[in-house]
């Protein structure tokens, strides 16, 4: 188990990135959503993680910078 705060925090982002991709895929294993709207699903997860990250790092850096 991670000791730090930060390895917890980066564990914890994949762990709930990797459960939301493992529910998108479920459901669409499950016929309750099409594959074209799973595969549109994925990538907007992968929007918002990517771009929320972003934001969160350019404000660590403005913060440090005060």
């Amino acid at each position: 188990m991670p000791k730090t705060r930060t390895l917890i925090t980066v564990a914890g982002i994949a762990a709930s990135f990797v459960g939301l991709v493992g529910t998108i895929i479920f459901l669409s294993a499950m016929k309750i959503i099409g594959f074209e709207i799973a595969k549109l699903m994925l990538v907007a997860l992968l929007g918002l993680y990517v771009g929320f990250g972003f934001l969160f790092a350019v404000y660590r850096l403005i913060s440090k910078l005060e």
